[in-house]
C-alpha cells in the first residue's frame, strides 16, 4: 500500500508532496526569479508544496531576466554606476540568491542546516579551469555571505580539485553535472578530501554541507534514442530504464562510501554526508508518467530538485509508494547489463552528456549576457 493511500485511509488530508517529504526526500525547486521572490511565490511553495530549497543555473537566470519588469530598477542603478555586463550579471544573480536565502532562512534554521538551501553556479565558461573556478566560488560565497547558500561546481575533471579546495575553505558546495558512477565516486572522494583538509585547518565540519547532483532524464533521452536506432524488440523494451537504474546504483555507491572507515571518522568529527540530489527530473518522453523520475527515486536522505511543472504533477497525482531504491540494486545492474548487450555504451553516453551539459550552460550564459547587455542599453 502506498504512503499516500495510507494517508487517505487514515482520514487525513496530507498531500502527495508531504508524503514524499515524509519518505525522506527533500523537495527543492529547480527555478528562481525575482518575480517568485517579490510575489511571495516561494513562501507559498514552502507552505503548500513542502519545497525546502532552490537550485539555479545559467538557463534559469537567462529565462528570468528575459521577461517581466522586476529587474528594471536594479538595471537602471547598474547602468548609472557604469559597471560592465559581467559585473551586472554577478550583482543581479547574487541579489536574487541572497534574497531567496532569506526566504528559506526559517527552513534552514528549523532543519538545523539540512535544508533551506539556495544554489548559485560558477560561470560555466570556467568548467575546465580549476583555479578560476576556485576563485569564483570564493567570490560568490563571500559576496552573498549567507550560511544556507551552496556554490555549484561542475563535476568535470578540472572541477574535482576545485570541489576539494572549496570544501577545504569551508564553502558548502552543490556538485553539478554528474552522469556516471565512476565520476560520482571521484566527486565523493573530492568531498572527503576537502573535509580532511578543512578539519586540519581547524574549520568546524558541521558547518559544511554538500549535495551531489546526479542527472537523470538526460540519460534516458540519449540512450532511448540509441535504442530506437538499434530497433530490435529487445532494445526497445529497455527504453526508460537506464536513468533510474543508474541513479539507484549511485545511491548504493553513496551508502557504501559514507559507511567507509574514512567517512565515518570524519562524521565523528562533525562532518555531514554529501547527499545525492536527483537533477533533471522533468520527464521528456511523453510515453513515461510525468512523475516518473520522482516516485521511482524515493528513499531517505536524498534531494529531488524539480521544475515547477514536475512539482505540480507530483502534488496533483504523484503516488508515493515508499522506498523505491533500496533493495533494487541487482535489478538495476541487470538493466544496465542488458543495455551493454544491446550495444549501448553507457560510458560513452555519460561522457557525451557531460560535454553537452557544459556546452548548453555556456550557450545559456551567452543568452544571459545578451539579455543583460540589451537591458543596460535600453535602461
Amino acid at each position: 500500500m502506498s504512503i499516500t493511500q495510507d494517508i487517505k485511509d487514515s482520514g487525513t488530508t496530507e498531500s502527495n508532496t508531504a508524503a514524499l517529504s515524509k519518505a525522506g526526500v527533500s523537495i527543492w525547486l529547480d527555478d528562481l526569479s525575482r518575480e517568485r521572490i517579490v510575489s511571495k511565490n516561494l513562501q507559498a511553495l514552502i507552505a503548500e508544496k513542502n519545497v525546502v530549497g532552490v537550485t539555479t543555473n545559467p538557463t534559469i537566470f537567462a529565462a528570468a531576466l528575459s521577461k517581466g519588469d522586476t529587474y528594471d530598477e536594479q538595471v537602471r542603478e547598474l547602468k548609472a554606476k557604469g559597471g560592465d555586463v559581467a559585473q551586472a550579471i554577478f550583482e543581479i544573480t547574487t541579489r536574487d540568491v541572497s534574497d531567496a536565502a532569506d526566504v528559506f532562512k526559517g527552513v534552514y534554521e528549523s532543519s538545523h542546516g539540512y535544508d533551506g538551501r539556495v544554489s548559485i553556479e560558477v560561470s560555466p565558461e570556467l568548467a575546465h579551469d580549476t583555479d578560476a573556478t576556485i576563485s569564483e566560488a570564493k567570490r560568490l560565497w563571500s559576496t552573498i555571505e549567507k550560511p544556507n547558500v551552496m556554490i555549484k561546481i561542475p563535476a568535470t575533471v578540472e572541477g574535482l580539485p576545485a570541489i576539494t579546495a572549496a570544501i577545504a575553505a569551508g564553502i558548502s558546495v552543490n556538485v553539478t553535472l554528474i552522469f556516471s558512477l565512476e565520476r560520482y565516486k571521484a566527486v565523493i572522494d573530492a568531498y572527503l578530501e576537502g573535509l580532511s583538509q578543512a578539519h586540519a585547518a581547524g574549520i568546524d565540519l558541521s558547518t559544511i554541507h554538500s549535495v551531489a547532483s546526479f542527472f537523470v532524464s538526460r540519460v534516458d533521452t540519449e540512450i532511448d534514442k540509441r535504442l530506437d536506432a538499434i530497433g530490435t524488440d529487445e532494445a526497445k523494451a529497455l527504453k526508460g530504464k537506464a536513468a533510474v537504474a543508474n541513479a539507484r546504483l549511485a545511491y548504493e555507491l553513496f551508502v557504501d562510501a559514507f559507511g567507509s572507515e574514512r567517512a565515518i571518522a570524519l562524521q565523528e568529527q562533525g562532518a555531514n554526508r554529501q547527499r545525492p540530489l536527483w537533477a533533471s527530473t522533468g520527464v521528456k518522453d511523453p510515453a513515461l508518467p510525468d512523475t516518473f523520475y520522482v516516485v521511482d527515486l524515493v528513499t531517505h536522505g536524498v534531494v529531488n530538485t524539480m521544475p515547477e511543472k514536475t512539482l505540480d504533477a507530483v502534488a496533483d497525482h504523484g503516488d508515493v509508494t515508499g522506498d523505491t531504491i533500496v533493495g533494487r540494486y541487482d535489478a538495476a545492474r541487470e538493466d544496465l547489463a542488458k543495455l551493454k548487450t544491446a550495444g549501448v555504451d553507457l560510458d560513452e553516453v555519460t561522457a557525451l552528456l557531460e560535454r553537452e551539459g557544459v556546452e548548453k550552460f555556456i550557450v545559456s550564459w551567452h543568452e544571459l549576457t545578451d539579455t543583460v547587455t540589451t537591458a543596460l542599453e535600453s535602461a
